[in-house]
């Protein structure tokens, strides 16, 4: 189909992006990779009276760690996150769920701050953050705001941004080696959205778990912290039998619908059964260097 008709600008920086957006308060719509945008505007399910294009806006694709997080510029995209050397030797968990997103076409283009603004409630990166306790910068022409990820997916399609600001980065918190993260997803095929999605992070100190975040995604309206199952593992040594009671817990607080992926019973079993497995990783990531 052909999009409605629609005005379109090419902003140079964040604050033109920002007036645009001031200026055409509920009517713009920004595109970063247009992975998702685009193919909704075709079948009009998007009709934005503007269109805001970032791609000459310098600055939205930095990554760098400082002392208390890894901070990643909204424009950058999957693979580049996927292939940086600091995601890849420090945050190998951040550098999995990059590298599984789509295809290579996804990846090459793509951007992770288009991805979570997006809020697709079968995606990866909502997953992750919400075990990570990631914050998510939005910026407007008052200043900016951080935006813890437990606060930010409030329904399908639909996150914390207002409509005159802009998501400009993402900020996964800076850990020691000896707390492990990991990200299991079920997919029909390879490259398709998540029929029910893992992510997990474990720190263990004195061989116990200290803490535990896991972030679930494709099952509910919205991607979803497993605080039961998070509360379960609190306490208890890394074992089979602690990983599969949480993963009874993470199902438990799932409400799928059958469709062409499978029954809502089925996709349930699998809530439990990725769970364990991302459990089991991260496990072993943290006793690696425990």
């Amino acid at each position: 189909m052909i999009p409605a008709q629609f005005e379109y600008a090419r902003p140079a920086s964040v604050d033109e992006v920002l007036t645009l957006l001031r200026d055409k308060e509920g009517e713009a719509k920004v595109l970063s990779g247009g992975y998702s945008l685009l193919p909704l505007m075709k079948l009009r399910l998007a009709q934005p009276g503007l269109l805001v294009d970032l791609r000459d806006v310098r600055g939205l694709d930095t990554i760098l760690e400082t002392d208390d997080d890894l901070r990643i510029g909204a424009r950058a995209t999957h693979r580049q996150v996927h292939e940086h050397s600091i995601v890849a030797d420090r945050y190998p968990f951040i550098a999995e769920v990059a590298g599984g997103i789509g295809d290579p076409q996804v990846r090459n283009w793509g951007t992770i701050g288009g991805s979570v603004a997006h809020a697709d409630p079968a995606s990866d990166w909502p997953a992750a953050m919400l075990a990570d306790g990631t914050r998510i910068v939005c910026r407007g022409l008052g200043g900016e705001r951080v935006v813890p990820a437990r606060e930010f997916f409030l329904g399908p399609f639909s996150t914390a941004i207002e409509p005159t600001e802009l998501l400009v980065e993402v900020r996964f918190t800076r850990r020691a080696r000896s707390v492990g993260g990991a990200y299991t997803k079920l997919e029909r095929r390879a490259g398709d959205f998540a029929t029910v999605g893992a992510a997990t992070v474990l720190a263990l100190t004195d061989g116990r778990i200290a803490s535990a975040g896991i972030g679930i995604t494709g099952v509910n309206d919205t991607p979803f912290a497993a605080t039961e199952a998070e509360a379960a593992l609190v306490g208890k040594a890394p074992s089979e039998e602690a990983f599969r009671a949480a993963g009874e817990a993470a199902a438990g607080m799932a409400h799928p619908v059958s469709d062409v992926r499978g029954s809502a019973v089925y996709k349930r079993a699998m809530v439990a059964e990725m769970t364990v497995r991302s459990l089991r990783r991260a496990a072993d990531r943290a006793l690696r260097f425990a």
